[in-house]
């Protein structure tokens, strides 16, 4: 089994990014969920509330983050905060101090999604911790919904496109890590896995809202996969596809790693 994609999404809910390498840091991959979008209230702003956003772009270089929207000019951020005003922010039920960005972060977002919203960033200082039901102290996690990382197999996604009418991608289910080479599935029973240099805990399926149904390209709403999920993936009334994970490390992943399992447990979510 190999390491087969690496995404990162810098900014929460917009378009990610494929690496062929990245480093890990104590959050999971560096600059992933680093910025999110709130309103007013400092609730965070998604796809499911704002389906627009799977339309923005974004790309990074060694100093800048670049934002791109249809019909609009380019906007472009430095990598590290220059220290704006602290917001207490909302993921969920999570609430942490997250830092302003800039105005003219803020005007360029509103304009792109006809919503007022500002963008945020998550500085050092603030450390944001993970559900202690299924982690440690010292895990910590940016502004994704509850985990560092999202793993799925390459076979899985291929197994529902063989039931669907028309194919999906990956990008529907907003991966950060794409595994070949093992059976669709395999990973619900995955417990400790070893990518490279870096050991990884899974403990819990993803279950999944409403964003694979947007289409990333189009950002138009659709039945599908969810209709068949429900059908195939269902367990106590959710829906799950992918794992859950925690990294023990530090380091570096690099597309072509080898993938090696440590620990396998029950099938978690218990589908057949």
């Amino acid at each position: 089994m190999t390491l087969n994609d690496i995404f990162i999404y810098p900014v929460k809910s917009l378009a990610g990014i494929r690496v062929a390498q990245w480093d890990v840091v104590e959050t999971g991959l560096r600059y992933d969920r680093q910025w999110m979008l709130v309103d007013e209230h400092g609730q965070f702003f998604s796809q499911r509330r704002l389906p627009k956003m799977a339309l923005i772009q974004t790309r990074l270089t060694d100093v800048e983050l670049i934002l791109s929207a249809p019909n609009f000019a380019d906007f472009t951020l430095p990598l590290e905060s220059s220290g704006g005003a602290i917001i207490q922010s909302t993921v969920w039920k999570d609430c942490c101090d997250a830092q302003h960005v800039s105005n003219e972060a803020d005007a360029w977002f509103s304009e792109v999604l006809n919503m007022p919203c500002q963008l945020v960033y998550l500085p050092p200082e603030t450390k944001r911790g993970v559900d202690l039901t299924y982690a440690n102290d010292a895990d910590r996690v940016a502004f994704a919904d509850g985990f560092p990382f999202l793993i799925v197999s390459e076979n899985s996604l291929n197994a529902l496109n063989d039931a669907l009418e028309i194919p999906i991608e990956m990008a529907r289910f907003r991966p950060n890590l794409v595994i070949a080479g093992c059976d669709a599935y395999a990973e619900d029973s995955w417990r400790e896995i070893r990518i490279g240099n870096i050991d990884f805990r899974l403990p819990k399926p993803c279950s999944r809202c409403s964003v694979p149904a947007i289409n990333p390209k189009t950002a138009e709403v659709g039945k599908e996969p969810l209709t068949t999920l429900n059908r195939l993936r269902k367990w106590q009334n959710k829906i799950y596809f992918g794992q859950n994970a925690l990294h023990n490390q530090c380091g570096e992943l690099k597309v072509g790693q080898s993938v090696d399992i440590k620990i396998i447990g029950d099938k978690l979510p218990p589908i057949v």
